[in-house]
């Protein structure tokens, strides 16, 4: 090829990496993640929401990710809930004692399973539906118009591992609620999440692997496990535009340099007889028990660890056939080269950023048991006692029940801040 040529060819090139750079990079700006510094986060909805499971990982997720930024998070969901309310109270009720005095920036709403009543579809009840949901909008936009909406559009009823109650099954009607809270989202210019068609893939592809084990991720075809919960609340981080990298490192060790870092610093490179370094990450993996058969058949048949929970390692350069990497002197596991060339994912292994994740997930737990003992236990029960004394020893009851939330909060906070760690590669014979 003529020398003229190669230049123009690799001028092309460059420019097309640039290309490629600048929309990236204009990509990352235009669609930063959903939550932002200061915020205050309520969940709203029925008894998926009251489990409190697809909202803690959503928590624990935000805390880990984000360790520095401060948002606090509110569960208020209410077993049996609909859109006209329920147990709780009706639904103004609802949304002032439950929603309102909490001063949301962020809210979700996850309304449909029992609205729908498991039947086929029913036009009247739909038509209470449909009016019910655009009430919530609309009192959310009188009392409080600058909280954000997130409308989540019903997680399933599982007709995929066992077989549907009525012809086309009970899921395929909460799909056609689901299209209304999308239209509506739309419509109101909200957020919105599907935290179903995600879902029901994973339940076909886990059904596909293993039949019997596929039933234990939603065990009564309407509250999810804690498998199927992770998977929901994956949908839902997604539709916030969550970041899927943890962090990322390239090592070349032929030329004794870092080729690649983000989101973490690392320091200390030595090739001296093994493969070392210090690595300081600016976040924590999303904390997942694999150890869990059920947990696994889901996480493995869903798209949750590329799309959330990559914490990469790739070395190049080395010389021997297998290696072990230890972290802080514990060993992690045994690669071989080409597996380090083509890089490994500790998101998932057994590591000191993991056992520490787990310790931030357990404090999420933690607190927010104590907000919902406060609320449902104390606040709730004791409101319709009106007398002042007995309102006067709520009220300390109340603020004893907070401070002993924010105390939990506050070692949360200080367990998810990221801390420096010694990484090994030794060759083994």
């Amino acid at each position: 090829m003529p020398l003229s040529n190669l230049r123009m060819t690799m001028k092309t090139i460059l420019c097309l990496l640039a290309a490629v750079a600048l929309t990236t990079l204009a990509t990352a700006e235009n669609n930063p993640f959903h939550l932002k510094d200061g915020d205050r986060v309520v969940f709203y909805g029925d008894s998926i929401t009251d489990q409190r499971l697809y909202t803690t990982f959503a928590e624990t997720f935000v805390v880990t990710r984000f360790p520095g930024m401060n948002v606090s998070f509110v569960h208020s969901g209410w077993g049996g809930d609909r859109v006209t309310g329920g147990g709780g109270g009706a639904i103004d009720l609802r949304l002032t004692r439950d929603v309102f005095a909490h001063k949301p920036t962020v809210m979700t709403v996850m309304l449909g399973m029992n609205d729908a009543s498991y039947k086929a579809f029913d036009a009247g009840v739909y038509s209470t539906y449909t009016n019910g949901y655009q009430h919530i909008v609309d009192s959310m936009k009188k009392n409080s118009p600058s909280t954000r909406m997130t409308l989540i559009q019903p997680s399933p009823f599982d007709d995929v591992t066992q077989p549907p109650k009525f012809e086309g099954g009970y899921n395929n009607v909460l799909v056609q609620y689901g299209a209304y809270v999308k239209d509506l989202a739309t419509r109101e210019h909200l957020g919105v999440a599907d935290l179903n068609t995600a879902v029901v893939a994973a339940l076909e592809k886990a059904k596909a692997k293993d039949a019997e084990k596929a039933k234990k991720i939603i065990p009564d075809r309407v509250h999810p496990g804690a498998s199927g919960h992770l998977l929901m609340a994956a949908e839902l981080l997604k539709a916030w535009n969550a970041p899927k990298f943890v962090s990322c490192v390239e090592i070349d060790a032929a030329n004794k340099l870092v080729a690649k870092q983000c989101c973490t610093t690392i320091s200390g490179l030595s090739t001296k007889g093994t493969v070392s370094w210090s690595q300081l990450d600016q976040a924590l993996p999303m904390p997942v028990d694999m150890g869990d058969e059920t947990m696994k058949l889901a996480v493995n048949s869903s798209d949750f660890i590329e799309a959330l929970n990559q914490q990469t390692l790739k070395v190049t350069g080395l010389t021997g056939a297998k290696y072990v990497l230890k972290i802080d002197g514990n060993r992690t596991g045994e690669f071989t080269r080409k597996q380090l060339e083509a890089g490994i994912n500790l998101a998932m292994m057994d590591t000191p950023m993991a056992k520490q994740a787990s310790e931030v997930h357990k404090l999420t737990i933690q607190h927010n048991q104590i907000h919902f003992e406060r609320w449902r236990e104390v606040q709730v029960r004791l409101a319709k006692h009106a007398s002042a004394k007995i309102s006067k020893a709520t009220k300390a009851l109340l603020a004893a029940f907070d401070s002993e939330e924010a105390a939990v909060i506050t070692k949360q906070r200080s367990a998810a801040k990221p801390v420096k760690h010694q990484f090994e590669l030794a060759g083994t014979n």
